[in-house]
C-alpha cells in the first residue's frame, strides 16, 4: 500500500513537468500557469483564511470546554458523548440540515420574516463562510476535546496539590503546570485539526456544488473542477505545491515538539 502511494506521488510530480496532451516536457511552465491562475489564487486565499481562523478558534474553544469538563467530572461522560455525536452524523444529512436552516426559503429566513426582518441569502453571500466555519467547529469539537482531556488526565494531580500548598492560584497553575504538560497534545491536535479542515469540502460541495459562493471556493473545489475538465498538468502542479507547503508546516510543528521535549 505504501509503495503504491509512493509510485502515485512520483507520477504526480512527473506529470507536473509535462504537457498532459502532447507529453512534451514543459519544465516549470505548469507551475507558472497555476500561480498566475485567478481561480487558484482565490482558492488558496480562501483556504489559507479558513485555516488561519478555524484552527486557532477550534483549539481555544475546545481547550476552554475541556478545562471546564475536567473540573466537572460528574457529568463529563454525558458532555463528551454530546460533543462527539456530530462526528457520527452522515455528511449528506448535515448538508440537508444546513439547506433546511439557511436556504433563502429555509427556516431561519422564515423566522426573520415573521420577526419583521429581511430575508438573507446565507448560502450565496459572505455569510456562507461563517456557515462553513460553524460546520467545521461543530463537527470537530468533540474529537479535539477527547484529546485535550486525555492530556489533562495524564497530568499528575500531585503537581497541583503541591502548587496549592505553595499558594499558587488558578492562573499560575495553568501557566506553569497545565500548559507545559499539554504542549505535546497541542502539537498533535494542531496537525489533526489541520488535516480535518480539508474534509469540510464535502459539506461545501453538497450544499453549493462545483462553484459555491466565492468566499468558500476552496482548493478542493479547484482540484475537483480541474479533474473534471482534464487539466491534469495544472492539477498535478498545484498538488505538488500544496503538498510541499503542508509538509513544511507539519515538519515545523514536529520540530517544535522535539525542541520542547
Amino acid at each position: 500500500m505504501k509503495n503504491r502511494a509512493k509510485i502515485k506521488l512520483i507520477d504526480v510530480v512527473r506529470r507536473s513537468f509535462y504537457e498532459a496532451m502532447s507529453g512534451q516536457f514543459a519544465g516549470f511552465a505548469n507551475y507558472n500557469t497555476v500561480l498566475n491562475n485567478e481561480a487558484f489564487r482565490l482558492a488558496a486565499k480562501n483556504t489559507g483564511r479558513f485555516l488561519a481562523i478555524c484552527i486557532p478558534l477550534l483549539l481555544l474553544l475546545t481547550l476552554l470546554l475541556s478545562l471546564l469538563m475536567y473540573q466537572q467530572k460528574k457529568h463529563a461522560q454525558f458532555f463528551k458523548t454530546s460533543f462527539l455525536l456530530p462526528m457520527a452524523i452522515p455528511v449528506a444529512s448535515i448538508a440537508l440540515l444546513w439547506k433546511l436552516l439557511f436556504d433563502e426559503q429555509g427556516l431561519l429566513n422564515r423566522f426573520l420574516l415573521s420577526a419583521g426582518g429581511m430575508k438573507i441569502d446565507f448560502l450565496n453571500t459572505d455569510k456562507a463562510f461563517l456557515i462553513l466555519l460553524i460546520t467545521y467547529l461543530w463537527k470537530n469539537m468533540g474529537y479535539d476535546m477527547v484529546l485535550w482531556l486525555t492530556g489533562l488526565n495524564a497530568i499528575d494531580a500531585e503537581l497541583y496539590e503541591a502548587a496549592s500548598v505553595d499558594g499558587a492560584g488558578v492562573l499560575a497553575k495553568f501557566k506553569f503546570i497545565t500548559m507545559p504538560k499539554l504542549l505535546p497534545t497541542v502539537h498533535v491536535i494542531v496537525i489533526l485539526s489541520f488535516v480535518n479542515s480539508f474534509k469540510v469540502f464535502r459539506e461545501a460541495y453538497l450544499i453549493s456544488g462545483d462553484y459555491p459562493q466565492e468566499k468558500i471556493y476552496m482548493l478542493q473545489h479547484l482540484f475537483n473542477n480541474w479533474f473534471l475538465s482534464l487539466d491534469i498538468q495544472k492539477m498535478c502542479a498545484a498538488a505538488v505545491m500544496c503538498v510541499l507547503l503542508f509538509l513544511i508546516i507539519i515538519l515545523l510543528i514536529i520540530k517544535l515538539d522535539k525542541d520542547e521535549v
